[in-house]
């Protein structure tokens, strides 16, 4: 029996994974990956690199995604609480420029698998977050891409937190509307 439960999401090659804990009076166990329970539950991907960032409240890292090379990631929190998104960007798909939000913290200790093909981004709702991921391909650089967090026709209901300016990168200030980006 597997030690995790895997739920697909409503967009194909999105799934929310909830590990078992185990708890008592000393604290709690859990394991973050088992790549047996993992294929029992249909999901066979191999990953390649770990991957952790710290950021702080209000910072929002994305829309990203990789042009040639693209990475699957199981994405997870491990101090804080952020709302993760995932958009379709994969051509032919029915469900492309559609997204998926899905709030993972340290307390639910839900995990967010995000197949090739998708743009990725996060926002930090909490005053910190530790966030860990998983990649299906190593990092190249120059290969990224990225949309806007704020496109339109995308419409990503972000839950921004009152008073608190959105904080971003250069880069993610000035990236382009999926519909300048041409994957369709």
């Amino acid at each position: 029996m597997s030690k995790l439960k895997v739920t697909a999401c409503e967009i194909p090659g999105l799934y929310v994974i909830e590990p078992a804990v185990f708890g008592d009076g000393r604290g709690w166990f859990m394991e973050t990956y088992n790549m047996n329970d993992m294929r029992e539950a249909g999901l066979d991907m191999v990953f390649v690199q770990d991957n952790q960032s710290m950021s702080r409240r209000g910072v929002l890292r994305g829309l990203h995604y990789q042009k040639q090379h693209p990475q699957g990631k199981l994405v997870r929190v491990v101090v804080g609480e952020v709302f993760d998104v995932a958009v379709d960007l994969r051509p032919g798909s029915e469900t492309y420029g559609k997204w998926h939000g899905e709030v993972l913290s340290a307390e639910n200790k839900k995990q967010f698998y995000v197949s090739e093909g998708f743009a990725h981004g996060f926002y930090v709702l909490s005053e910190t977050a530790e966030f860990c991921y998983k990649v299906t391909d190593f990092y190249h650089p120059g290969d990224e891409g990225g949309i806007r967090w704020d496109d339109p026709d995308i419409g990503v209901e972000w839950p921004l937190l009152e008073g608190a300016p959105v904080l971003l990168s250069d880069k993610d200030r000035v990236q382009p509307f999926l519909k300048d980006v041409g994957h369709e």
